[in-house]
């Protein structure tokens, strides 16, 4: 079993800035590709940033050239640096990840963490 733990969400002034973590904890898995989603109320999920297996990063168009994704492969952590941030982010943004436990692949995804922008 993995567990996805988000945090860094909160209130902040349309304009400024948050930085969520994400934190991976288990035993014997290794992470393929993570990524960070997004959902408003009354409406989809959808894709914030995701960073295959591969190493390809890519981010949805909503959020290009104000958010930046990081990873760090030796503690288990992924992080979400947004900038500029707009009343229309406001939303609970979770992350995800595919994990590889021996020969299986497994997909998890974190409980969410709320971020309000005030316009």
């Amino acid at each position: 079993q993995v567990q996805l733990v988000e945090s860094g969400g909160g209130l902040v002034q349309a304009g400024g800035s948050l930085r969520l973590s994400c934190a991976a904890s288990g035993s014997a898995f290794s992470i393929k590709g993570i990524g960070w989603y997004r959902q408003a109320p009354g409406k989809q999920r959808e894709v914030v940033v995701e960073i295959s297996a591969y190493g390809t990063t890519k981010y949805g168009d909503s959020v290009n050239g104000r958010f930046t994704m990081s990873r760090d492969n030796a503690k288990n952590m992924a992080y979400l640096q947004m900038n500029s941030l707009k009343p229309e982010d406001t939303a609970v943004y979770y992350c995800h990840a595919n994990v590889m436990i021996g020969r299986f692949e497994y997909s998890y995804w974190g409980e969410g963490t709320q971020v309000t922008v005030s316009s």
